[in-house]
């Protein structure tokens, strides 16, 4: 049926809507619905054969979301909200995408989608003011708006070693998955990575696999997810309050945990019993919010640290072998990198079948026909997963081929970091607007609560530029260089740019080292909401 709805909308590539939408998941969606609201045409191009984005990718075992399920989901309808029930207090990979199947079928959104189609180049036309988008099934589609809802973990990120080619076994990567599974049974399997993708999906190939070897660079803090089946008593006093709920989530830095908010005392406000009280309180139940245990966390280093070793101490009390406890036990900052949610992880190091290889001192030298070597030792394998994350934040805009005014290519106008105002807009790029793009919150919030918020945004922009005849919207170069400093003079007060995480982009090789996210949700819509009360103020709009 997806197949037989993509080829009906192919007549709309050669035709001209106001608004083309790059990208059908979460993002994607809700833009395709705000432009039904406001009596918008648009195309929505995705390409993958369904809805749902990054969950219609990262099938891998034990994918799962790090937001607990009721906060991440959409909130625009009242009626969404209450006639929708998660079977699990963090959802799992084909729940999210069921989810995002109902909300596409309940909204008939696919109507305004094709499918199984990819963007090759997009130009901005300054004598027609609109955009001309290519597609690699040789359509064009013209589009006076251009929205840019890629994902800002999208574009994955394979790692090249030498003599690669030459390995004779199966290889994947947690972010492209294949859609029937993967049987590991009696299989040699390696793993390369232990972000947040490795920590979900090592426990469960290591119940499959007849001998797992995990490749370690970094070591990764993470807290237990504590997951189970959602409480019915909880979710209906949510229903009860919905609105007041999301509120008092969208009033935090996160844009969730609103009922869980973060202590206003100092690591060392408190005696060492109390801290230990609290910090075990937080470990417990809280998930991502751990490090709200206390308000100086991410500000101060010995303050950090003393929560570090908490969760150190943890892992030694989880792991057996004392050598590898302290391997798997991280002494960078914790919280610069995305700390992790997992079930079983550290534990599952005390299994016979399962190995682990510090490659932090002795990088992967390259891979044989047999298997990988590292350090001069030859470990013999049949499968590798790549769990080595994404290209994050940039990387789907940049694969794109996109050219603004003049010609100018985005890969140039970025080429020592992303620019961007509000993280919505970039100065050369006009009528294009970026979902949770770098300059914004994004990937340090609730990654829905910020998408409405930005198609919100984008939407109302569009029916004031319509409103007083105006055609074009385009963010001034000073604003733009105002709003970049600003997002890293922010950081800068943070431990955050203190580890090379993919939050700089330093886990891809030859990516500029800028910090893309910025820091604080309710400031940052508060930014947003004067920059519209004022004319949209750091933009020039003009007919």
């Amino acid at each position: 049926m997806t197949l037989v709805a993509g080829e009906v909308n192919r007549q709309k590539l050669s035709a001209s809507v106001d608004v083309v939408i790059v990208g059908a998941g979460f993002a994607g969606m809700y833009m395709v619905h705000k432009c039904h609201e406001l009596g918008l045409s648009c195309l929505a191009i995705e390409k993958g054969d369904d809805v749902g984005g990054t969950w219609y990718w990262n099938r891998y075992p034990g994918a799962r979301c790090d937001v607990p399920s009721l906060e991440y989901s959409y909130q625009f309808s009242e009626e969404l909200q209450r006639e929708w029930h998660w079977s699990e207090k963090y959802a799992t990979q084909p729940e999210i995408l069921r989810y995002a199947q109902h909300v596409a079928e309940r909204f008939d959104l696919k109507r305004d989608m094709v499918f199984e189609t990819t963007v090759t180049h997009a130009a901005w036309n300054d004598d027609t003011s609109s955009w001309c988008v290519d597609t690699d099934r040789g359509d064009t589609v013209h589009a006076q708006f251009l929205v840019m809802a890629t994902g800002c973990l999208s574009s994955a990120n394979k790692p090249r070693f030498p003599d690669d080619e030459t390995f004779r076994g199966e290889v994947y990567h947690t972010g492209s998955w294949p859609h029937d599974g993967v049987d590991f049974t009696g299989k040699r399997v390696a793993v390369i990575g232990t972000g947040s993708s490795g920590l979900q999906s090592i426990p469960l190939i290591a119940e499959q696999a007849s001998h797992l070897t995990v490749f370690q660079r970094t070591a990764t803090y993470s807290v237990p997810a504590n997951n189970g089946p959602n409480d019915a008593d909880y979710e209906a006093k949510v229903m009860a309050d919905i609105a007041g709920f999301r509120a008092r989530n969208s009033a935090t830095r996160s844009a969730f945990g609103g009922d869980f908010p973060t202590n206003e005392v100092s690591v060392f406000d408190v005696d060492d019993d109390e801290r230990h009280r609290m910090l075990e309180e937080r470990w417990d139940s809280s998930g991502l919010l751990f490090l709200g245990a206390f308000n100086d966390v991410l500000m101060s280093d010995t303050s950090n640290e003393a929560v570090a070793e908490f969760v150190r101490e943890k892992i030694r009390g989880i792991v057996k072998d004392p050598v590898v406890a302290e391997k798997l036990a991280p002494r960078q900052t914790i919280g610069c990198k995305r700390l992790c949610l997992d079930t079983n992880y550290y534990g599952t190091f005390n299994r016979d079948n399962v190995t682990l290889v510090d490659i932090s001192d002795a990088p992967i030298d390259r891979l044989t026909p047999n298997g990988v070597v590292t350090g001069g030792v030859e470990y013999e394998v049949d499968v590798i997963v790549y769990a080595t994350g994404f290209d994050a934040m940039t990387g789907s805009f940049l694969k794109a081929n996109i050219h603004g005014r003049g010609g100018l290519p985005l890969t140039e106008a970025w080429g020592a970091g992303p620019l961007t105002y509000l993280g919505l807009n970039s100065h050369g790029f006009p009528n294009m607007f970026l979902v949770t793009g770098p300059g914004s919150p994004s990937v340090l919030t609730n990654m829905i609560v910020s998408i409405e918020q930005h198609v919100n945004w984008i939407g109302e922009c569009i029916s004031h530029m319509r409103n007083n005849g105006h055609r074009i919207i385009e963010a001034q170069e000073q604003a733009q260089a105002d709003w970049v400093a600003y997002v890293n003079m922010i950081a800068g007060y943070t431990l955050f740019p203190t580890c090379n995480s993919w939050y700089l982009g330093a886990n891809v090789p030859g990516k500029p080292r800028v910090f893309m996210p910025l820091l604080g949700y309710s400031d940052y819509v508060a930014r947003c909401e004067q920059v519209a009360a004022t004319g949209y103020a750091g933009f020039q709009l003009s007919a």
